[in-house]
């Protein structure tokens, strides 16, 4: 059956089927490091709509089951191929089709890196707000199958804000235009906010219409703050939220985090402080860093405004060169919980009551801005790259922690493979049986993304 399929595929699209191994062994395994058992049958690399959806209604008619994948970023194996598996690799639709900067608007492809395309709206005097740490290798098509954030979120909001509209081809082929290009519209259900963060279980996006912002105007301004205890610097987080002013940027890195980058680009050693990185923009930049770095310095931070372009370039670098130093490190499970920000304190301590209990160092970054923490489980993977259990069970009670405060499993790096088996106590049985059924109903084979999210 695999070699028909695949003889099916060639004929539809010929030299678009890739069958190289090493190729199909690339498309097992994401930014996770988690990769699917065995090996797809091939890769196609899509150019056109045309070409996904012939290889859908191929798919549909030898109930071949397809997992669409990007750039293969995600952190969550949800874009990982398998065994008798298609992969529809969408990264070669990378187009900027139209930029309409009177309706703040542009249409794309999902192929197109989210920082190229920021690149191009520049010149045009507007941006895309979703700003995720891989922006130099995310796509926007794998930022709207997430639901990504980044760390701009909490002002600027997340993919969820920013897209008015998207192209879907079903499973069986046929080809939607979801949602709309006006500000307002209210008719019928809100299916592009469904698709948005379905994580390729409801179909193909093949284009999608993107809400715009105007460049902001003046001069941004960056501050860090040192504290002595990551739980210091989460209090201090939440008093600048509760002053009422608003930072374009909050980023948290504890000691663990903050030493393995300052190691890795062979900067000082900070010692053993946290810190927060905040960035002001807008006209209003200067007064509102001012204002934040009496707050902090109030809460005790050891607050420091960079002085130049170059200094706030340097820490930004820092905050984004996170996941490549926990690398250095060794293998690691980066998990992705969300909690109400005035709960972050508490999170904290709960990350530190898990790290005695299991005996592990668990270095975390948090976008402070909106709650979100990224806890790093570092480990010595063995032959089979395999989680141990003892990760299992503590990555069990963390996420159990921030759901009892009144937190969320994921914040934008999706459930895909990794957490699917929590999925059924953040919804409870009755949601989560009326959400797989709603999967059924886009694709009744069940032939999108199997495996993924909803499997029991």
């Amino acid at each position: 059956m695999t070699g028909a399929v695949v003889g099916l595929l060639r004929e539809a699209l010929s030299e678009r089927v890739d069958t190289d191994p090493s190729h199909l062994d690339d498309a097992r395994a994401d930014k996770s490091e988690h990769a699917a058992p065995g090996r797809p049958i091939a890769i196609v690399h899509a150019a056109c709509i045309d070409d996904v959806q012939a290889t859908m209604r191929i798919a549909t008619a030898t109930g071949t089951p397809v997992v669409v994948r990007g750039a293969g970023t995600g952190l969550a194996g949800g874009a990982n191929a398998g065994a008798g598996e298609i992969v529809l690799s969408m990264r070669a639709m990378d187009r900027i089709l139209e930029v309409r900067p009177d309706d703040l608007l542009a249409v794309v492809e999902p192929g197109i890196l989210n920082a190229e395309l920021n690149r191009a709206l520049a010149d045009h005097g507007l941006w895309w707000a979703p700003d995720p740490v891989s922006r130099e290798i995310s796509t926007v098509g794998g930022n709207i199958a997430t639901g990504a954030g980044g760390l701009l979120c909490a002002k600027y909001g997340v993919v969820r804000d920013a897209v008015l509209g998207v192209d879907l081809v079903l499973a069986d082929g046929r080809l939607l235009h979801l949602g709309h290009r006006s500000v307002k519209g209210v008719t019928g259900l809100d299916l592009t906010a469904l698709v948005i963060g379905s994580e390729g279980t409801l179909g193909v996006v093949v284009g999608a219409t993107l809400k715009l912002r105007r460049l902001v105007p003046g001069q941004a301004r960056t501050l860090t703050a040192s504290f002595p205890s990551v739980r210091a610097a989460a209090t201090a987080a939440a008093a600048v939220t509760a002053s009422g002013v608003q930072p374009a940027i909050m980023e948290l890195m504890d000691a663990a985090c903050l030493r393995a980058v300052h190691r890795m680009l062979d900067l000082p050693d900070p010692g053993e402080a946290a810190q927060l990185t905040i960035q002001t923009d807008g006209p209003a930049a200067s007064v509102e860093a001012e204002s934040i770095a009496a707050t902090l310095t109030d809460a005790g931070g050891a607050v420091r405004l960079a002085r130049d372009d170059a200094e706030s370039q340097l820490l930004w670098r820092i905050r984004r060169s996170m996941h490549p130093a926990m690398e250095t490190l060794g293998t690691t499970l980066i998990e992705d919980v969300s909690v109400p920000r005035s709960a972050l304190p508490a999170m904290f301590d709960e990350i530190a009551r898990i790290e005695r209990e299991y005996d592990l160092v668990i270095p975390t970054v948090c976008h402070a801005g909106d709650g979100n923490l990224h806890p790093n489980f570092v480990f010595d993977a063995g032959a089979d790259a395999a989680v141990p259990e003892v990760i299992w069970q503590a990555a069990d009670e963390l996420f159990r922690a921030a759901l009892r405060l009144g937190g969320t499993l994921t914040g934008e790096h999706g459930v895909g493979v990794l957490k699917r088996r929590w999925l059924a106590d953040e919804l409870g049985d009755d949601q989560w049986e009326l959400q797989r059924q709603i999967t059924r109903v886009f694709d009744p084979q069940g032939i999108l993304n199997p495996g993924k999210v909803f499997t029991p």
